[in-house]
């Protein structure tokens, strides 16, 4: 299933008409920051840094084959099978560390 602006598409990527799009798919793991003036709220200079209100997410991907390489604006992106077997395991609130 792709998603647009969190609302489900009802169609699945491959019936989207512009492929070639780094699409939502699967689920969506909508991060919420949690250091202030680095990824919550705005940074020292007023500039606006916090996660949630960036819409920054893990979620699926049409693109399997750029798993690993950037292609984002800051998303976390996995392949299907793993984005759905981690939405499962997951709860809301539970904190999430992300590294390089």
């Amino acid at each position: 299933m792709v998603f647009k602006a969190r609302q489900a598409t009802g169609k699945l990527a491959t019936e989207w008409p512009t492929p070639e799009d780094n699409l939502i798919t699967s689920r969506i793991l909508w991060l919420d920051g949690m250091e202030p003036g680095k990824n919550k709220g705005t940074d020292g200079e007023g500039r606006v840094v916090d996660t949630r209100s960036r819409f920054i997410y893990i979620h699926g991907t049409n693109q399997h084959n750029k798993l690993g390489t950037p292609n984002s604006h800051g998303c976390v992106l996995l392949s299907d099978h793993d984005v759905i077997r981690l939405f499962s395991e997951s709860q809301v609130g539970i904190p999430v560390l992300i590294r390089l």
